[in-house]
């Protein structure tokens, strides 16, 4: 450089700062508590299986609705023997009234009849013609009084309940014909990629999906409506906006498999910019499934998944199964736990989600599953939640796979 002449000044590259993971457990909290849960519904009881009630079930009917027996024998009153007088079968009534020293043979079930003080089993009973008597002295009186278990306009099942097939019968037991239920949400899959192919074995180069044939049947059993996957390419780039600008409109949740992370091919944030959106997750502190995406569109949601299989398994349990839960109004069960055994070791950095076995009161898990496979999952129970602070004397929750 001669003098007095000038140094050019060198030009700085520009880095894109990396977001800050957010920690597991609060990714999780957050996408359970972002959410408003969706307007109520009155459906029928044959369509209401699976569904969150919006409303406490109460009861219309007592349970029984009258004093009736709890066993087949006889209605008795007063002191061995008794003289059949009748019967009672339920449904088609019988004596109204017995005497002293009289008895109403009766089915479970059936109204007994005014005066009864008791009913004696078949097998405790011996009959010779129209008499029977006893040689049970049993205290037991096997008669249910009315509203016993349920009165009328008592609640049976509270709102945010799952209604099970068992909770679908108490609610037709206590005469209910319908019940009010959050609407089910409705999902949009996109899976992005050149390289995907969605049936048939693929070629060299291209890999077959198995990301939407995962998470369809997870969502119909966390209680979404889910249509059939679209499949995005990576190119042009506005491909992926135009999808997801669609699907936004079609669902209440968008699902992005793959583009998550900051790859050439991957223009998951690009869209999220130009499409106005409000991130409120962008990356994990959970391995695998480091990129993984929450934002929101006015009442409308995105979930961003990794493309490899098992991590996105990871992120759907982590953002889209709570997501979904807050939308339908079902508080967050109670974390099942166990105590872990295999060679499993805690990352420093982050919470690790790793597939596990039950084996009694323990569960066994395996130290490295790589995010591109699914076999462990495959054949596991649940996933293990192995947080930084772990030790092996410390039980670990578990997610459901089932």
């Amino acid at each position: 450089m001669t003098a007095g002449t000038a140094r050019a000044p060198r030009a700085r590259r520009l880095r894109r700062t990396a977001p800050a993971l957010t920690p597991w457990a609060q990714a999780r909290a957050l996408a359970r508590r972002l959410p408003t849960a969706l307007a109520p519904e009155r459906i029928p009881l044959d369509a209401a299986a699976g569904r969150t009630l919006a409303a406490a079930v109460v009861a219309t009917a007592s349970l029984p609705g009258t004093d009736d027996a709890a066993v087949d024998g006889y209605a008795v009153r007063g002191i061995a023997p008794w003289r059949v007088v009748g019967r009672a079968l339920a449904g088609h009534g019988g004596p109204a009234v017995v005497a002293a020293g009289e008895a109403v043979e009766i089915a479970a079930g059936a109204a007994i009849p005014e005066g009864t003080h008791r009913v004696v089993p078949y097998e405790e009973a011996q009959r010779d013609g129209d008499l029977v008597c006893t040689a049970s002295v049993a205290a037991r009186r096997h008669i249910r009084g009315t509203g016993e278990y349920v009165a009328a306009g008592d609640p049976v099942l509270p709102t945010g309940a799952v209604l099970t097939p068992a909770a679908v019968g108490l609610a037709a037991a206590v005469g209910l014909d319908t019940v009010t239920v959050r609407r089910r949400p409705s999902v949009r899959l996109l899976v992005t990629g050149d390289e995907i192919v969605a049936a048939g074995t693929p070629s060299p180069g291209a890999v077959r999906d198995a990301v939407a044939p995962m998470l369809a049947p997870m969502l119909r059993g966390w209680g979404a409506e889910v249509g059939p996957p679209r499949y995005v390419p990576d190119s042009p780039a506005m491909a992926g906006t135009a999808a997801i600008a669609g699907a936004l409109h079609d669902a209440e949740i968008t699902v992005v498999c793959g583009a998550s992370s900051a790859g050439p091919a991957d223009g998951l944030h690009r869209s999220l910019r130009l499409l106005g959106a409000c991130v409120h997750v962008d990356g994990v502190a959970c391995q695998p499934a480091e990129r993984q995406v929450l934002a929101q569109f006015g009442d409308r949601w995105l979930v961003g998944l990794p493309g490899d299989p098992y991590a996105a398994l990871v992120a759907a349990l982590t953002l889209l199964e709570p997501l979904v839960g807050g939308l339908a109004g079902r508080p967050a069960a109670p974390a099942a736990q166990a105590m872990l055994m295999g060679d499993v070791r805690a990352d420093p950095r982050a919470t690790r989600l790793v597939p596990v076995v039950q084996q009694g009161a323990y569960v066994l898990g395996h130290a490295t599953t790589p995010p591109w496979h699914l076999g462990d999952a495959a054949q596991a129970d649940a996933l293990a939640v192995v947080p930084a602070t772990w030790r092996p004397e410390r039980p670990v929750e578990l997610l459901a796979l089932g």
